[in-house]
């Protein structure tokens, strides 16, 4: 996919982005056409082009690393992000001044008719002023002149979400947010009534590139003080390595009753080049060992009982399984064991695994807990608005989800991936406490 269609949607994109530049420096001279120094009208107008340009060339210029060993690095991340920053405030800043260059066409055509059907006739004396003939002896141009005005508006428009875009990436990742469901069930046994558990999903340890904000976020999941810790897939964006320089970090989340994990999509390695097949299966094999070294307890399609007090829940974890993604989750097998009437918490990592299948089982799953989206890392969230990208994709992809007492929870993401930083959606740590129905 990235050698073929991917690479062609970069290289089209890079097509326009210097189109666009063309287009907004132009905008530029004449935003910076009345300043006095020239000197600061070149470094403006230049400067913008360089830095422009420069980025889209450092963009495509390692587009084709993406799928070798080393996958995106945060320097391509960096590079993307500034890419697509700078992308979106061009399209602002040309909107804006297209809107008024189409108002000059129009203004030059009516213009033009009504100075042709001013004309004299043919002997008759044309008064100064109506021959169009400007002042000194000029033809008098057809279209005015782009008005300073214009581009002004145009700046000021493109700096909000060149401003936006700029917090997200040097602030807005980092911005760990705490998120806190109560679930009330008929059948949640007494001795669980209470229960407490912190999720973290979607880690991509590949992408971090500040490690002090990082354990700001561990440091909040970690007060939670909860009975349970799971972590719902994607520890890495490709190779197991890159979790390896954070194992001490991540490996400070400990809980009562245990830590456990599944694994998400971007685990397998599929997504970059491997010199062979057995390289691939010793890479999961090796980060299957770095979720024991963090402590965590990986779940693959199995289960476990969790008592308290002489009384039994079920926690049960699934390979992943999404729509469009792999899918080798086998719930099934995953609930092999466990008594139909029990209290169930499934991990898996995919919305869409509850959607086309959890949902409907015949099997009751009280509460599934997945990641994966990441809230497209960017959108509108109140308490009365939701929006975001994503949501033309997933059907849940934030938040709590309820069908028939079936609940879904999607965790947002701690992490961040491709684009290197969060607006709107910030970095979620999730507290669910249980509570039975009185």
């Amino acid at each position: 996919m990235l050698r073929g269609g991917l690479i062609k949607v970069f290289l089209v994109a890079a097509v326009i982005s210097l189109l666009l530049d063309w287009y907004v420096f132009n905008g530029l001279k004449t935003l910076t056409s009345g300043w006095r120094s020239g000197r600061l009208r070149k470094i403006v107008n230049w400067g913008y082009l360089l830095v422009s340009v420069g980025v889209t060339v450092l963009f495509i210029a390692g587009v084709g690393s993406y799928r070798t060993a080393k996958g995106m690095t945060p320097f391509h991340e960096w590079m993307l992000s500034l890419f697509i920053t700078l992308f979106i405030s061009k399209l602002f800043f040309v909107v804006i001044l297209l809107v008024g260059d189409i108002g000059r066409f129009f203004y030059g055509i009516i213009y033009g008719i009504i100075r042709q059907l001013s004309k004299p006739r043919s002997g008759q004396a044309v008064a100064e002023g109506n021959s169009g003939v400007a002042a000194g002896g000029t033809a008098a141009p057809f279209f005015p002149a782009r008005r300073q005005f214009i581009s002004e508006v145009a700046v000021l428009i493109a700096a909000v979400p060149f401003t936006g875009f700029l917090y997200a990436m040097l602030k807005g990742k980092y911005d760990f947010r705490l998120h806190r469901e109560t679930l009330y069930f008929d059948d949640l046994p007494e001795a669980f009534d209470g229960f407490t558990i912190t999720q973290l999903s979607d880690i991509h340890s590949g992408s971090f590139d500040n490690t002090e904000a990082m354990q700001r976020g561990i440091d909040l999941a970690r007060a939670q003080e909860s009975d349970l810790f799971v972590f719902t897939g994607d520890l890495v964006n490709n190779a197991a390595w890159e979790i390896e320089p954070y194992i001490s970090d991540f490996g400070q989340l400990k809980a009562p009753f245990g830590q456990f994990s599944i694994l998400g999509n971007h685990d397998y390695g599929d997504y970059i080049e491997w010199g062979s097949e057995t390289e691939k299966a010793a890479n999961l094999e090796t980060l299957k060992d770095h979720h024991k070294a963090l402590g965590y307890r990986l779940l693959l399609d199995e289960n476990v009982v969790l008592e308290k007090g002489g009384q039994k829940i079920s926690l049960i974890g699934v390979q992943n399984w999404g729509h469009g993604f792999i899918q080798i989750g086998d719930i099934d097998k995953a609930l092999e064991g466990v008594d139909k009437d029990a209290f169930k918490i499934l991990l898996s990592h995919d919305p869409t695994h509850w959607e086309e299948k959890i949902r409907y089982h015949p099997t009751t799953m009280h509460l599934t807990l997945s990641g994966h989206t990441h809230g497209a890392q960017f959108g509108v969230e109140t308490d009365k608005f939701r929006w975001s990208p994503v949501q033309y994709r997933y059907l849940d992809w934030a938040g709590l989800a309820n069908e028939r007492d079936r609940y879904l929870y999607v965790n947002r993401g701690f992490g961040f991936l491709a684009f290197s930083g969060r607006l709107g959606i910030w970095p979620e740590i999730t507290v669910i406490t249980l509570k039975k129905k009185l």
